[in-house]
């Protein structure tokens, strides 16, 4: 469904040595995993016999008891759908070596040996296994049938799945065979681990797991040994991890003496997209692999796994904090150096006491800081017309004041009413054209004052209202350098907030007033009392809906269905699914029916991984027909 599947997680409670015990045990956990709807189940290194068995491992009662066990599950688990994976030693030609076996449709579809083999401090393992690092395009008899065997094998459905798997110490060489196999194909690296507990190494072994998960661009599960190991000179303690991109989707409690057991869905299609859209996968070489087919896999009926319903903002609150402070710094740098390229005296920027004029103010008074200049250059400029109420009038000048820029008051009441004359239009008509004279009016004043003045014209308009095409055309859509054009509505809001917690009392004050306002191009005149009565998010939708759309439609390239379908689980009592499908609607008809204004908007500083300059980041043709994105 949508590209996505389900991995299990089993640390079993093992006894050293005791194969039938283990096989009853992991058997047991593979019946969860089947019942979970998993398409595979990670079991860890050496499971079937344990770690910890020493120079047992040379013995030819364990070897060839290992061999029919692992035959006796692929009978077993004939009939399942999910694909097990467990640690086993096993003989090839001269050598012993430590194997994953891959199981599914009753037989074992593939054994992968070990590739880096430690032999340091605590670690002997050179003492019974050999390195199967060179094993390519090999095959190994696994009591009496004859397997693919080596390093080069992905287990691939054939749609969005590719898997690959790699063991403990390989993960830890300075390339670790993972990195090969991502390159090749494989999106879901599977670790079957015996890693011991030291002060501090599961901290690392976390990073590890998720820093090679995002520069793999990959999911990666780790499945660790557990305490039923033996404590002779070492502890395991059974940690287990499923990271995708760099985030942790499963991590456990270590020590857990009963054994453990987790499932979690990793998103294989956002994974492939991020993959040719964002790296330089494609410009990488490796070996040739060969591919085992994966059928019958149990197919989802429902996916189970939160979905931030803000991603552009950090739900911790020092993140988002930290968040804020570097795009603020990036706003101001960005806009310092334009003004030293323009050799602009003076920055203009019109204010309507609005969160996005706000912060571009906010955001010019940083970048004069940046250059030595002084905020009585920066000219504040109110232009109040047929909607314009009370409290955002107030609260621009108030703001304005305190920061103490130039201030200019100029009404475009009565040159809109001549202009409409002028045209043949009556302003007690309050169609677009009445709304869009408004918005050209007031561009109008600010590059003619620019001109005066020897400055720029800051825009103001944000991600969100680009991504909507939320602007009038060459009216509020266009100035000479927009500063806000990289930041999300969303979070615009909590740029504005962090400065409001780190200025005076009175600013403050101002701030959260201008945070509490609705948000409304105030364009149609003000209803009884003066209040307004043209809120955008009453006309277009919620900009958390909009915002959670452009995220995942752009980042990672999903379908509108696969997007109405995590909407659905991410705004869970939030939104109805009426509200959700509707505004979905919304977007995609204004983003694609409005690249027209994204080809020739101004410059503007990136700040995220999700932009749409035509020059840097989105391309698309501005005739495009909405239809096909509509009906699916």
């Amino acid at each position: 469904m949508f590209g996505f599947y389900r991995v299990a997680i089993a640390v079993p409670k093992l006894k050293i040595g005791d194969i039938a015990h283990n096989l009853d045990a992991i058997f047991a956990m593979a019946k969860r995993a089947e019942e979970r709807k998993a398409v595979v189940a990670l079991f860890p290194e050496l499971s079937i016999t344990s770690y910890s068995c020493a120079d047992l491992f040379h013995n030819s009662v364990l070897l060839e008891n290992s061999a029919i066990a692992i035959n006796r599950l692929a009978e077993l688990t004939a009939k399942m759908k999910c694909v097990l994976v467990l640690g086993s030693p096993l003989r090839w030609r001269k050598g012993i070596y430590n194997c994953a076996i891959a199981i599914k449709d009753g037989r074992i579809l593939a054994v992968i040996p070990k590739s880096y083999i430690p032999n340091y401090k605590e670690f002997y393992e050179k003492r019974w296994f050999q390195s199967g690092k060179d094993i390519r395009n090999e095959e190994i008899r696994v009591a009496d049938t004859k397997v693919p065997f080596g390093t080069d094998i992905i287990l691939s459905d054939g749609k969005e799945l590719n898997i690959a798997v790699e063991i403990c110490e390989d993960l830890w060489a300075p390339i670790a065979p993972s990195s090969h196999h991502a390159i090749a194909g494989a999106n879901l690296i599977l670790n079957l681990s015996a890693s011991n507990e030291l002060i501090g190494k599961s901290e690392y072994r976390r990073d590890l797991v998720k820093h090679h998960s995002a520069r793999c661009i990959c999911a990666y599960a780790f499945c660790s040994a557990g305490t039923y190991e033996s404590s002779t000179d070492t502890v395991f303690g059974g940690h287990c991890m499923l990271s995708e991109n760099g985030a942790i989707l499963i991590e456990n409690e270590r020590f857990e003496s009963n054994g453990f057991f987790a499932s979690a869905d990793i998103d294989c299609q956002k994974l492939n997209y991020l993959r040719f859209s964002e790296s330089s996968f494609n410009d990488s070489k490796t070996n040739t692999y060969r591919r085992i087919e994966l059928k019958n896999l149990p197919k989802l009926d429902n996916i189970e796994r939160d979905f931030d319903p803000r991603p552009f903002v950090p739900a911790d609150k020092t993140t988002r904090d930290k968040r804020c402070e570097e795009i603020f710094k990036i706003q101001g740098n960005a806009l310092a150096k334009r003004l030293e390229h323009a050799k602009a005296k003076k920055a203009i920027i019109g204010i309507s006491g609005g969160l996005d004029s706000t912060l571009a103010l906010l955001a010019t008074e940083k970048a004069f800081q940046i250059a030595g200049k002084k905020n009585s250059d920066i000219i504040s400029i109110t232009m109040p017309g047929f909607g314009t109420s009370s409290r955002t009038l107030n609260n621009a000048i108030a703001i304005a004041k305190i920061m103490k820029t130039e201030i200019k008051t100029i009404d475009i009441s009565k040159a809109c009413k001549r202009h409409l004359r002028d045209i043949g239009k009556s302003e007690k008509i309050h169609d677009i054209t009445f709304e869009n004279a408004q918005a050209r009016e007031r561009t109008q004043i600010l590059m003619d004052i620019a001109n005066a003045e020897g400055g720029i014209v800051v825009g103001t308009a944000d991600l969100s209202e680009i991504a909507l095409g939320w602007s009038t055309f060459n009216g509020d859509h266009m100035s000479m350098y927009s500063i806000n054009s990289g930041i999300p509505k969303t979070l615009v809001r909590h740029i504005i907030e962090w400065v409001a917690h780190k200025s005076s009392s009175s600013e403050k004050r101002i701030l959260l007033d201008i945070l509490d306002t609705p948000i409304s191009p105030e364009l149609l005149p003000r209803g009884k009392n003066g209040k307004i009565i043209q809120e955008t998010e009453k006309i277009l939708g919620a900009y958390e809906l909009h915002d959670f759309f452009l995220y995942h439609s752009i980042k990672y390239g999903a379908s509108p269905a696969k997007i109405d379908y995590i909407a659905k689980i991410a705004f869970k009592s939030i939104f109805s699914d009426a509200e959700i499908k509707k505004t979905l609607n919304i977007f995609i008809s204004r983003f694609i029916g409005n690249q027209f204004k994204r080809n020739c908007c101004p410059d503007g500083p990136k700040v995220g991984s999700i932009a749409l300059s035509p020059r840097a980041d989105w391309r698309m043709p501005s005739d495009m027909d909405a239809k096909l994105w509509l009906n699916n």
